[in-house]
């Protein structure tokens, strides 16, 4: 069975911001600069959390593991670097949560 949430109310102010109640930001992890997605959906307004890669955490793994090919191997050609870059992606696609 389906359980609801008392609501809430949220106020717009004059410059247009909401604030999110307490409950909802602490059950959904949502601290200062979440990035959130909003839709406006006939007379409602549907507000989505995103998540947001780390693209320098990205880019630090892949340097990793392109020096360790080298360090092991020597030089890399550009399609064995690409290979490593396409690699990464797939393995983080299959970790993505569906």
């Amino acid at each position: 069975m389906v359980e609801y949430e008392k609501p809430d109310v949220a106020v717009v102010t004059t410059k247009g911001q909401v604030v999110i109640p307490k409950a909802i930001r602490e059950k959904l992890g949502m601290g200062p600069k979440t990035k959130l997605l909003v839709y406006g959906y006939q007379d409602a307004v549907i507000m989505k959390k995103m998540e947001v890669p780390d693209i320098a955490r990205e880019l630090e793994g892949i340097y990793k593991k392109v020096d360790s090919k080298i360090a092991k191997y020597g030089e890399l050609t550009n399609k064995e670097i690409n290979g490593i870059i396409q690699a990464h992606r797939r393995k983080g696609r299959e970790r993505a949560p569906q």
